[in-house]
């Protein structure tokens, strides 16, 4: 039987409710990584329709969680960034996405950006799904088209970001 986005959803809010994040973080990745797997998933909220590069297709009304589509098209390689105060979760349905993890060496000051320097790189293929917690900094890079859903706490939307830049960067 196929997994449908509204048991996703029913999924995460019934972990959230019983372990917000981040301990509910890995639980929830299992219900990612469930979906990811299932063809019939994959057709109906991330199939040949989704074209955008980032499609909210459910926000939870009571915990403000959303669940988008996200289609990347050709290569890219992202600056390190955050999603403020929210955590998120992405979960590879097509294509390979080759994520850095940074930590902060010096903070954001003002109008000086947070330098970061790399911790970890590793790559997340079909099927896979990665817990962020609020705050943390990564960079994905792309060398052809992907696909993911990424679970965000909270619509990104609305959500202010650091400046950031690496450490080895000068700043202007």
């Amino acid at each position: 039987m196929a997994y449908t986005l509204e048991q996703l959803t029913d999924d995460i809010r019934e972990t959230l409710n019983a372990a917000p994040v981040p301990a509910g973080g890995e639980a929830v990745c299992a219900h990612v990584e469930r979906a990811l797997k299932d063809e019939t998933f994959r057709r109906e909220n991330i199939g040949p329709d989704k074209t955008e590069k980032r499609t909210v297709i459910y926000e939870d009304p009571q915990l403000g969680f959303c669940v988008c589509v996200h289609v990347y098209e050709g290569a890219a390689h992202t600056a390190p960034h955050d999603h403020g105060g929210s955590w998120a979760i992405y979960g590879q349905a097509e294509g390979t996405t080759e994520m850095t993890d940074w930590r902060i060496v010096s903070p954001a000051d003002g109008d000086k950006p947070a330098r970061v320097e790399p911790v970890a790189t590793y790559k997340l293929t079909p099927g896979m799904a990665h817990f962020y917690a609020a705050e943390a900094v990564h960079s994905p890079s792309r060398d052809h088209s992907t696909k993911l859903i990424r679970i965000e706490g909270t619509n990104l939307d609305h959500v202010t970001r650091m400046a950031i830049e690496p450490a080895e960067k000068e700043s202007a």
